[in-house]
């Protein structure tokens, strides 16, 4: 025996089933810019352009803030949405837009797999570009050491000067 739902709440769902579909939308720009910006990023690593690739990280950490802002407010309102699910002719007008979220999320899935996959090219890729650093670095000698400055002597010195004289 299904409960008949008043216009009241058909238009609360509506509401509801818009805003999440908004809110998934924006989440996927987002990891489409994200993507973005990593596969950018790979590339200023492989041209060994250091302020660049700190720019891109720094860019990086802000998509990431924004997708972690996006999901606090879009895993209440997927579960509102799962609770106050409807068939799909009782959204009547609506109904393609009830249709689209499974293909928006399955779209997000991919595309985070995509942006996690590019992560871990560009943390190898940053791995062994420190490992080259690290290499061409070590055999870098001190020319001060063994210097004969007088700075570098151990060398007694006077410490009482006389005034008297």
């Amino acid at each position: 025996m299904a409960k008949e739902l008043t216009q009241d709440e058909i238009n609360e769902r509506i509401a509801i089933l818009r805003r999440f579909r908004t809110l998934l939308e924006q989440q996927r720009n987002k990891f489409k810019e994200y993507l973005t910006v990593l596969e950018q990023q790979e590339s200023r690593i492989n041209e060994d352009n250091s302020s660049s690739v700190l720019a891109h990280s720094l860019l990086e950490e802000q998509i990431v803030d924004n997708i972690g802002s996006l999901q606090k407010v879009i895993a209440p309102l997927e579960k509102l949405y799962e609770e106050s699910a409807m068939k799909n002719e009782d959204y009547g007008l609506f109904a393609n837009e009830a249709k689209m979220i499974p293909s928006i999320k399955n779209d997000l899935e991919h595309l985070q797999q995509a942006v996690q996959e590019q992560n871990r090219k560009n943390a190898q890729l940053l791995k062994l570009h420190l490992e080259q650093m690290t290499t061409t670095t070590v055999p870098i000698i001190n020319p001060y050491r063994g210097s004969h400055s007088v700075y570098a002597q151990t060398k007694h010195t006077a410490s009482m000067v006389n005034i008297q004289g």
